[in-house]
């Protein structure tokens, strides 16, 4: 069975900021799962090598700004 986020479930969190928004990590021999604190019911289903990926992207890449 993969990773699960439940609520009053402990996992590690992260926040990056004063406001409270937090990510949380729960992980399983297997797979990962992540959540944004505002909205717990959406949970992101990953594998240890993609979420690797992705940080060191984030991580080495410039921000660009959006415009609407």
């Amino acid at each position: 069975m993969g990773a699960q986020l439940h609520e009053g479930e402990p996992a590690t969190s992260f926040s990056g900021s004063a406001d409270n928004n937090c990510v949380e990590l729960a992980a399983s021999d297997t797979a990962l799962a992540l959540r944004e604190s505002d909205t717990p019911t959406t949970v992101l289903h990953t594998h240890r090598p993609q979420l690797t990926a992705l940080l060191r992207h984030i991580r080495t890449t410039t921000p660009r700004t959006v415009t609407p």
